[in-house]
């Protein structure tokens, strides 16, 4: 019988089986008291199973509050849990609701979040995954051997139609691969949608026809289901080749109706991520997450960025990265999205930290705030990337490379 296996770490002021048994029920056959119809061939087929108990560390506070009185302390451990496929099909709300449902609200627990799960090979008839990922971006931008290189539209909001593709204009002028409206950045009334697209694509599309290169720009669709369609088919039929969803916000259902449709990359937004993954003990990690929406489809995926300006450390970006190009579920990596306060100087160092050029490199204002203006912004990051590849550090990068160093005056001491 094929079944989905998720590993948890969990903390307990009870006895670390008795808590693992708890878990297991709430997420599947079991309630807090025995019921008729539940009968030992029904728990035998559908009932959640322990595989596995690993017991870490003791605790002598709660991790988050229980509303229980306090214990002498609180036991932690790994614990994994299988559940047959027949619980859910292939229905990917109904499968996230098992692996993150009710159990987060049981009082057993003062800690417990979603670590990484694992789907049988069936899963690959039933989603597609992503249409582009790693190959396919790299396909539609015309880059290989390097990172894309990317930035956000900045102010996020504020610019008119024509005032945005004027920064494109110069951006694609200078060779940047793509570009993305920010996340705060969908049909407000002082850029509508329409006009947008229509304004960066005659840019884009002309740009394209004049040198062979034609840069990618993600255009922020997020919405509710109608005019997000709506606003798909605009950028297909202006020329676009990519879409970016806010996945928090829209949902998986919503994201995967997107992708569904084939035509443009979907780049994912994972905005709202600290909400569910900043506290040790609550959330899930990433490689779950990322697991839920390659299976949806999305294409690209945010993994924040060596040194970031976020709270997230250079380890947990480096397992996000990691995560994103390994093959499974479906043999189909997503292409990470390295940002977050980006600039050329961290390239040596993500480089050494996980020594793959399949990124999407995107740095706002480590472009656009470059003292020689965004044209050199860009052309200074695909040198850092050089440089790195070489297996330079910033300062002898800086050293080899006069044009980085005003860059290292801007930004290095941020």
């Amino acid at each position: 019988m094929q079944r989905v296996t998720a590993t948890y770490l969990i903390e307990t002021p009870l006895p670390v089986e008795q808590a693992a048994a708890t878990l297991a029920g709430e997420q599947s056959s079991g309630t807090f008291v025995a019921v008729p119809g539940e009968t030992a061939e029904l728990k035998q087929r559908y009932a959640a199973r322990v595989e596995r108990i690993t017991e870490r560390e003791t605790a002598s506070a709660p991790a988050i509050p229980t509303g229980r009185a306090p214990a002498a302390f609180y036991r932690r451990a790994e614990v994994v849990v299988s559940w047959s496929v027949d619980n859910f099909g292939h229905n990917l709300p109904t499968l996230m609701s098992t692996l993150q449902g009710n159990l987060y609200e049981l009082a057993q627990f003062s800690g417990l979040k979603l670590m990484d799960f694992t789907v049988p090979a069936s899963f690959g008839a039933h989603f597609r995954g992503p249409q582009f990922g790693v190959e396919g971006c790299r396909r539609l931008t015309g880059v290989t051997g390097r990172p894309l290189i990317g930035t956000i539209i900045k102010p996020s909001i504020g610019l008119s139609p024509d005032q945005t593709a004027a920064m494109v204009k110069d951006l694609v002028e200078a060779g940047i691969d793509f570009l993305k409206d920010d996340e705060l950045m969908a049909d407000p009334p002082h850029s509508p949608f329409d006009a947008r697209v229509d304004a960066i694509m005659a840019v884009i599309n002309a740009h394209a026809q004049r040198t062979g290169k034609k840069a990618m720009y993600a255009f922020n669709i997020s919405d509710e289901i109608d005019p997000m369609l709506r606003h798909y088919d605009k950028i297909v039929a202006a020329g676009g080749t990519c879409a970016m969803v806010s996945l928090n916000s829209v949902g998986l259902s919503g994201t995967k109706k997107v992708c569904d449709r084939g035509a443009l990359a979907i780049h994912g937004h994972r905005n709202g991520w600290g909400m569910l993954n900043r506290h040790p003990l609550l959330g899930i990690e990433f490689p779950a997450y990322q697991k839920l929406w390659r299976l949806a489809g999305v294409d690209q995926l945010h993994v924040n960025g060596i040194a970031n300006k976020f709270w997230e450390s250079d380890d947990s970006v480096v397992r996000s990265i990691a995560s994103c190009l390994a093959a499974e579920p479906l043999g189909k990596p997503v292409l990470p999205v390295v940002s977050s306060g980006q600039w050329g100087g961290q390239a040596p160092e993500t480089w050494r930290r996980t020594q793959t050029v399949d990124l999407l490199y995107m740095a706002g204002g480590g472009i656009q705030a470059h003292p020689d203006g965004p044209v050199a912004g860009v052309r200074s990051l695909q040198q850092w990337w050089q440089a790195a590849v070489e297996g330079l550090s910033a300062e002898a990068a800086a050293k080899k490379y006069p044009l980085l160093a005003k860059s290292v005056a801007k930004f290095g001491g941020k």
